[in-house]
């Protein structure tokens, strides 16, 4: 998915399956007139999985799906890749702190490490709990020490990532009223974005396959500092969700008749907004560059491969060594009935005669 800036100066990351590319969109206030500038163009090893920018804008940090985090200079486009660090296993997300002094992973292994962005070697902590693994991190706005994260385990928690301690987590399937489609299907549900408002007060989350937008709302003062809100209604599967500047909500469909929407917090009530200038003008663009399917699984099942088949070798050793000694026992008793039928019988004691006088 792009990664976008809001601002009037938008920078854009578009990922392919070997490519990178950079590109730089001036745009004036009301998004009638665009120009873009080709900022940065590399080959990559392998796919990349998850881009982050420095807070100056200046690097571009680049995780892929062998497990390692390559930096490339923005500032001079012509330097090739630096390896910054490695993970042993795929890594899925990567951000960097409000100070760009921490760079945070995370990787199919269920792990979240915080590593020392000028040395990544030292490892500051590891934020640990989740039991799939994990998809999606956020530091939220006005919250420079917290963390969010989503995971395929279909929860979302809120770290204190330089302790690696977790503050608190929520599961989504326990926040529904009913069961969902997939819970009653017994499917797995993977959190796939997790994105908070300019304010640092209301967190949203999309998951997989579930037409909603869930609504937390975080709080510094209180005991529980994630706090369920609201759950926002879809007619269509969202592919991607994002706060503006003036803490808006923008959810990107995957429909070309309703491509996008924007809902606004009224009176502490979040509403869809149905007559928007700017959302006019921007659905326009995207039905004039579109290009979706009717099967939306295809888009949906990128995760579905990456939960760990579960392989109870225990009881099936159980069951085996049972089997051979019940073998054992039958073999053992045949053996003994054989035994007792080949042994000769008694013959019956002579009677002796006394001899004749």
């Amino acid at each position: 998915m792009p990664h976008w800036l809001w601002d009037t100066s938008v920078i854009l990351n578009v990922k392919t399956a070997a490519s990178l590319c950079t590109v730089q969109i001036q745009a004036n206030t009301d998004l009638c007139h665009l120009s873009t500038i080709c900022v940065l163009h590399r080959w990559v090893t392998r796919r990349s999985t998850s881009l982050v920018f420095s807070q100056a804008e200046e690097e571009l940090l680049v995780a892929d799906k062998s497990g390692d985090v390559y930096s490339f200079s923005v500032l001079e486009p012509q330097r090739e890749g630096e390896l910054k660090m490695g993970h042993l296993s795929m890594l899925l997300a990567v951000t960097i702190s409000p100070d760009d002094q921490y760079i945070i992973t995370a990787d199919r292994d269920e792990k979240i490490r915080v590593s020392h962005h000028g040395s990544p070697y030292n490892i500051q902590s590891y934020c640990l709990g989740h039991h799939q693994f994990v998809t999606t991190l956020q530091i939220p706005a006005e919250h420079p020490h917290w963390l969010l994260s989503g995971s395929g385990d279909g929860t979302v928690k809120l770290w204190e990532f330089e302790s690696g301690h977790r503050l608190q987590s929520w599961d989504l399937r326990q926040l529904e009223d009913t069961l969902s489609s997939h819970a009653a299907k017994g499917k797995n549900i993977a959190v796939f974005r997790v994105s908070s408002s300019p304010g640092g007060r209301d967190v949203a989350v999309l998951c997989v396959g579930v037409m909603k937008v869930y609504i937390f709302t975080l709080d510094q003062n209180s005991d529980e500092k994630l706090v369920p809100h609201s759950q926002l209604q879809l007619p269509h599967h969202p592919l991607d969700i994002d706060f503006d500047l003036e803490g808006r909500l923008w959810v990107l469909l995957n429909s070309r008749d309703v491509p996008l929407q924007i809902h606004t917090l009224t009176q502490n009530s979040w509403e869809c907004e149905t007559e928007n200038s700017i959302l006019s003008r921007v659905t326009d663009i995207l039905r004039t560059h579109w290009s979706t399917t009717d099967d939306f699984r295809s888009i949906t099942n990128h995760f579905e491969h990456l939960y760990k088949a579960g392989f109870d070798n225990m009881s099936v050793y159980l069951q085996k060594k049972q089997q051979r000694i019940e073998e054992y026992e039958l073999k053992r008793s045949n053996a003994q009935k054989i035994k007792c039928n080949k042994r000769p019988k008694k013959e019956p004691d002579e009677v002796l005669s006394q001899p004749s006088a």
